[in-house]
């Protein structure tokens, strides 16, 4: 299982790279696909701790 701030921190990776131009065209398509796994994934992480909030100052 991921971490948050791993995931965040792989994030940020990928964008240094895209942003100093690393990635050949081949690399391209593969970086893309795993920055979009790892945002629904961030995505999934802070909906869960949002509900996980919202129970506990429901129930305060």
């Amino acid at each position: 299982m991921k971490s948050y701030t791993k995931a965040i921190d792989r994030l940020n990776e990928i964008m240094q790279q895209l942003e100093s131009g690393e990635l050949d065209v081949d690399a391209l398509t593969t970086t893309l696909k795993e920055a979009r796994q790892l945002l629904t994934f961030c995505k999934e992480k802070l909906h869960t701790i949002d509900q996980d909030v919202q129970e506990i100052m429901d129930t305060a």
